[in-house]
């Protein structure tokens, strides 16, 4: 049991943390406004030039591999919703690392989410 709580701590924190540096670093490079591949080209290579971009990888790529393992000892009726709690990691995430607004009724469907996912929790046992 603790080897799959390290992998679903791992899938959610470092999935979540992955995309939040993604995500800071869109804000910097800003939208795709041209869809020619030149463009879009020039714009991979500027957010391969943002640090948050390689930790951003990184961190996804280690909730991968521990999402992998963790289908290799759970069913995935188990796992999939209950990486859903990485919904409320990514709502607080937004708010304070990426200082999104979030709304009372997104926080309330991240609540509904939270919820569901202890009912997975208490199922399995």
């Amino acid at each position: 049991m603790a080897e799959e709580l390290i992998l679903l701590l791992l899938i959610v924190v470092a999935g979540t943390g992955g995309e939040l540096c993604v995500a800071r670093t869109m804000q910097v490079v800003g939208p795709a406004t041209d869809v020619r591949p030149a463009a879009l080209t020039r714009m991979v290579l500027r957010a391969a030039r943002i640090g948050w971009m390689w930790l951003g990888l990184l961190l996804m790529t280690l909730a991968f591999f521990s999402l992998l393992e963790m289908l290799s000892l759970e069913n995935v009726s188990f796992v999939v919703p209950v990486t859903a709690l990485s919904y409320g990691f990514g709502a607080l995430g937004g708010k304070i690392f990426l200082r999104e607004q979030v709304s009372g009724r997104r926080w309330a469907g991240v609540l509904l989410v939270c919820i569901g996912v202890g009912l997975v929790l208490v199922g399995k046992h």
